[in-house]
């Protein structure tokens, strides 16, 4: 049973995708419609980061403790300096166990 929820999630977003790539078939998105869809894949990361940066232990956590907070500011900070995605990756997840390590 969970195979084939994870196969028909699969197509789902398979075909999904699919229409908006597809150069053949007549869907075609106004400009409005692309730049309000270009806030999603920041917005939906948003909701998967934030509780997992700002609550641990079920609880507001915003102590200089926190490690998750610490990794997060520290990404954030990179990105804007390098403009490097593979670098801020790697360099924030060090920190982030270093910060896990240290605390």
């Amino acid at each position: 049973m969970i195979f084939v929820m994870i196969v028909a999630m699969g197509l789902i977003v398979f075909f999904n995708r699919y229409l908006f790539i597809e150069p053949r078939l007549p869907v075609r998105l106004t400009r409005g419609a692309r730049e309000f869809l270009g806030f999603a894949v920041p917005g939906m990361l948003t909701a998967i980061c934030g509780p997992i940066i700002f609550f641990a232990d079920h609880r507001l956590n915003l102590s200089p403790a926190n490690p998750y907070l610490l990794a997060g500011i520290c990404a954030v900070a990179l990105m804007v300096w390098t403009r490097n995605v593979l670098f801020t990756v790697l360099l924030s997840m060090a920190l982030f166990y270093l910060f896990r390590w240290w605390f």
